[in-house]
C-alpha cells in the first residue's frame, strides 16, 4: 500500500523537476503577441447536397470540401483569374445564388456604424468564369441575389435599387431617400443597434416581391460627434432618439418586381410603434410583419397580403413587463404551421403554432432556449441551444414533435452549432472558461468526425504560464436570492492571508459574465491580476439572462437598483471570507458595467474602494429610446425609475478612487454621459481620475492594450 502511494509521488516530483518554471504574464504576452489568439471557424457555407461546404482560403480562392473527410472536392472560384479582370479585387465575403451557379462577392468594405457597412459588390458567373461589378455608380449596401439569380437588389444613398444581370439595367425602386431624413431598405441607428439587424428588405421566396422598410427620421433629433483628424475638427451628425424623444416613423412597403409598383402594408393607424421583424411565409404573396407598441409589451404577428397591403393578426403576445425580440421564426412548407419562441410561460421556449387559428404546441421545456437553429421538415426535428444543465452552460439539442430530445454537444461548457443543409452534419464550437475553442465536424448522431480547429498552439502557450483555474460558486443574498459567480485566486494562494479583490461586472440585460466559456484576453488579464496578488470575481446579478423571465424582468421600471443591491451583497459576502481584505474591494466594468461601477462607487461607496468605469451610461435619459424604455418605460412616466438609479444624482457619496474612461466619438454611449458625471463630481468637490480617447468609438478598439495596461497600473496603485 505504501509503495502504491510512494512511487507516484516520486514520479510527480521527478516530472515537476524536469518541467520548465511557469512564467507570469506580461502586457506584451497578452496584447503584444498573437500567442493567445484563439481561432474559431467561420460559418461554413453548406452546399445544396448537405454533404459538402465551401470556404475561402488565404489567397481568396473559394474551395469546396467534403464535410466527412475534409478533402478538397473542387475549386469553386480562383482569385487569380478574377484579378486578371479586376486587378485590385480583394474579397472579404461571398454568397451563393440559390442554384449555386453565381456568387456575389464583397470587396472594399468600409464600416458605417457598429454593424452596418458599405462595399463594392461583384457577380461571379461560374459557368462563364466572368466577374462584373454590380454597379458603377458608387458603393452599395446589403446586395442580395433574387431567388432565380437574374437580379440583385441593393441599397445606396438611402434608396433601394434593382440590377438586372441580363440586361445590365439598374432601376431605382425608391427615390426619396435622403441622409438624416428618409431611409429605404436599411435601418436607422436605433433599429440597427437595438433590434440587431441591418438589412431591412427581403425577397419573397418566389422572387416576385421585395418587402422593405421605410424610415422617416426627419423629426428625430440629431447628435453630433466631433473628430479631431484635421486642421478644423470634423463634425458628423446622425439621428439618435433618446429615451422619451421622437422616433422614426416606420412603414413597410411591398414592391412588385413585374409591375414596378409598391403597396404600403397596413400596420394600423398608430405611428409611434415598432416593426422589429418582417419575414416571408410559404404562402404565396404573404408577408409576416411583427408589430410592437412603444412600451414593447404587446407584440402582434400580422399576416399581410402583397397585392393589397391588407393584414390580419395571427397571434398576439402580451407581457406585464416587456417582450424581447429574436430571430426564432420559421414558416413551414406545409403553409399551415410556424415555429416561434416566447417567454410567456416563464422561460424562453419554442412553440409550433397554426397560422389559421390560435392552436399551438410547446415544443421545448427546461432551461431557456438561447438560440434556435432550425427545423428539419423531412424528419420533423427541431435544433436549438439552451442554458443547461446550469445557467452558466450552453448545450445543443435536437428534439422531435413528441418532446423526445437528444444532446448534440458536450454536457458542460459552452457549445454553439452551425448545420449543413438537411442537418446531416454540424460544426460544433466548444469552449470552457480555461479552455480555448475547439471546432469540430460531427454527424447527425453527434459522433465527432474530425477537428477543424483545436487551438493546440494556444493551449501549449497557456501551459507555460502560472495560471489559476477559475472556480464557480454561488451565494445567497439577504433577500434569499441565489447568485452565481466565478473566482480566480492567486497561483500561490494562502488561505491564512488576506487578499484584495477585483470584481468584474456587466450586470445588464442580455449579457452574462458568469459563463463557462473562453473569454480570451479578458481571462488572461484576470490571470495577470491574480499573479499580482488579487482575487478576481464576477457574479451575475438579477436582470441577467438564462434564469427565466422573472429573474430577468424583476428590474422593470427601476433598472440599476436590484443590480446594484446584488453587487453590494457580493461585497458583503466577499468581506465575510477569511482570506479577503474587505477594505480593498474594487470593481471594473465597461458600458452597462461602467454604469454599475459608477453606482457602486457612489451608492455602494461603503463597500467598494476603487473603480474603473469605461464608457459608462450615467443617466438613462441620455441613452437610446428602444433599449431604455424597454426596461424603464418612458421618462415622462417614470421619473423615479430614471433619477433614483443614476450616478449623476449620487456624486456626493463618492469616497474611494474613481477612474472614468471614454471614447470621444462613441456613437452608442455618448461621451455626454461621462461629461455629465464629471460636472456632478466637480459640483460636489470630489476628486477623481479620467482619460479620454479622441476619435474612438464604444469599443476603443485601436488601443485595447493601452487601456488595460493603464487600468492595471491604476488598480496596483489604488487597490
Amino acid at each position: 500500500m505504501v509503495k502504491k502511494i510512494f512511487w507516484p509521488c516520486l514520479l510527480a516530483i521527478f516530472i515537476t523537476w524536469n518541467l520548465p518554471a511557469q512564467k507570469n504574464l506580461t502586457y506584451k504576452d497578452i496584447w503584444g503577441s498573437r500567442q493567445f489568439l484563439a481561432n474559431t471557424v467561420s460559418e461554413l457555407k453548406s452546399m445544396k447536397d448537405g454533404k459538402s461546404y465551401s470556404d475561402m482560403d488565404t489567397d481568396g480562392n473559394i474551395i469546396r470540401y467534403d464535410f466527412k473527410s475534409g478533402q478538397i472536392l473542387d475549386t469553386v472560384m480562383k482569385m487569380a483569374e478574377l484579378q486578371k479582370q479586376y486587378a485590385s479585387l480583394r474579397i472579404s465575403d461571398y454568397q451563393f445564388s440559390n442554384d449555386k451557379n453565381k456568387l456575389l462577392l464583397t470587396s472594399e468594405s468600409e464600416s458605417i456604424y457598429r454593424h452596418s457597412t458599405k462595399a463594392q459588390y461583384y457577380v461571379y458567373d461560374r459557368k462563364t468564369n466572368t466577374v462584373k461589378k454590380v454597379s458603377e455608380n458608387g458603393k452599395q449596401m446589403y446586395a442580395q441575389f433574387s431567388p432565380d439569380a437574374e437580379k440583385v437588389c441593393f441599397v445606396r444613398d438611402n434608396n433601394l435599387f434593382l440590377k438586372n444581370l441580363t440586361s445590365g439595367t439598374e432601376t431605382a425602386i425608391t427615390n426619396d431617400g435622403k441622409k438624416n431624413e428618409i431611409i429605404n431598405g436599411a435601418n436607422d441607428w436605433v433599429y440597427e443597434e437595438e433590434f440587431s439587424f441591418s438589412q431591412s428588405y427581403q425577397w419573397s421566396p418566389d422572387g416576385k416581391y421585395i418587402a422593405y422598410y421605410r424610415f422617416d427620421e426627419s423629426k428625430v433629433k440629431e447628435f453630433t460627434l466631433t473628430y479631431f483628424d484635421s486642421l478644423y475638427p470634423r463634425e458628423e451628425k446622425y439621428k439618435y432618439p433618446k429615451a422619451g424623444e421622437t422616433n422614426s416613423v416606420v412603414n413597410i412597403y411591398i414592391y412588385d418586381v413585374k409591375s414596378g409598383k409598391a403597396v404600403k402594408v397596413l400596420t394600423g393607424e398608430e405611428k409611434d410603434q415598432y416593426i422589429p421583424r418582417i419575414k416571408w411565409t410559404n404562402l404565396e404573396g404573404n408577408l409576416c410583419v411583427l408589430r410592437m407598441n412603444r412600451y414593447q409589451n404587446i407584440l402582434d404577428y400580422l399576416l399581410c397580403d402583397a397585392k393589397s397591403g391588407n393584414s390580419r393578426i395571427i397571434i398576439t403576445e402580451k407581457s406585464k413587463t416587456y417582450i424581447e425580440i429574436n430571430d426564432d421564426l420559421t414558416f413551414l412548407k406545409d403553409k399551415v404551421h410556424f415555429i416561434y419562441s416566447s417567454e410567456k410561460n416563464g422561460s424562453n421556449q419554442l412553440y409550433l403554432a397554426n397560422i389559421n387559428n390560435n392552436s399551438e404546441v410547446q415544443l421545448t421545456k427546461g432551461g431557456d432556449v438561447m438560440q434556435y437553429y432550425g427545423y428539419d421538415e423531412v424528419r420533423k426535428l427541431c435544433y436549438y441551444q439552451c442554458a443547461e444543465p446550469t445557467p452558466m452552460d450552453r448545450q445543443v439539442y435536437v428534439i422531435d414533435m413528441k418532446g423526445q430530445r437528444r444532446l448534440l454537444s458536450p454536457r458542460y461548457g459552452t457549445a454553439a452549432a452551425t448545420f449543413s443543409a438537411g442537418f446531416q452534419y454540424s460544426v460544433i464550437t466548444y469552449s470552457s472558461m480555461g479552455t480555448p475553442y475547439e471546432c469540430y465536424v460531427q454527424n447527425d448522431k453527434a459522433k465527432k468526425i474530425r477537428v477543424l480547429e483545436g487551438n493546440e498552439k494556444v493551449k501549449k502557450s497557456l501551459q507555460e504560464f502560472a495560471l489559476s483555474p477559475a472556480s464557480f460558486f454561488s451565494f445567497k443574498t439577504s433577500e434569499s436570492i441565489d447568485l452565481n459567480g466565478w473566482m480566480i485566486k492567486p497561483p500561490a494562494f494562502d488561505a491564512s492571508k488576506k487578499y484584495p479583490v477585483l470584481v468584474y461586472v456587466y450586470g445588464g440585460p442580455h449579457t452574462q459574465t458568469v459563463l463557462n466559456k473562453w473569454m480570451g484576453t479578458n481571462y488572461l488579464w484576470f490571470q495577470m491580476l491574480a499573479q499580482k496578488g488579487y482575487i478576481v470575481v464576477s457574479v451575475d446579478n438579477r436582470g441577467t439572462p438564462a434564469r427565466g423571465k422573472e429573474f430577468a424582468d424583476c428590474i422593470y421600471k427601476e433598472m440599476g437598483k436590484k443590480e446594484v443591491d446584488d453587487q453590494i451583497e457580493l461585497a458583503k459576502y466577499l468581506g465575510s471570507l477569511n482570506y479577503v481584505d474587505k477594505d480593498r474591494i474594487g470593481v471594473y466594468g465597461w458600458s452597462f458595467g461602467g454604469y454599475m461601477t459608477t453606482l457602486l462607487l457612489t451608492k455602494g461607496a461603503d463597500y467598494y474602494k476603487t473603480g474603473v468605469a469605461v464608457a459608462p451610461v450615467t443617466n438613462w435619459r441620455y441613452y437610446d429610446s428602444i433599449y431604455t424604455e424597454r426596461y424603464l418605460s418612458l421618462p415622462q412616466e417614470n421619473d423615479k425609475g430614471y433619477d433614483e438609479n443614476s450616478p449623476v444624482f449620487f456624486a456626493d457619496k463618492l469616497k474611494g478612487k474613481l477612474f472614468i474612461i471614454h471614447g470621444l466619438t462613441d456613437d452608442n454611449v455618448h461621451f455626454q454621459n461621462s461629461a455629465e458625471l464629471v460636472l456632478a463630481l466637480l459640483k460636489n468637490k470630489k476628486q477623481f481620475d479620467s482619460f479620454y480617447y479622441p476619435n474612438q468609438a464604444h469599443g476603443i478598439g485601436s488601443y485595447r492594450g493601452h487601456i488595460f495596461e493603464m487600468m492595471t497600473e491604476y488598480f496596483l496603485k489604488n487597490l
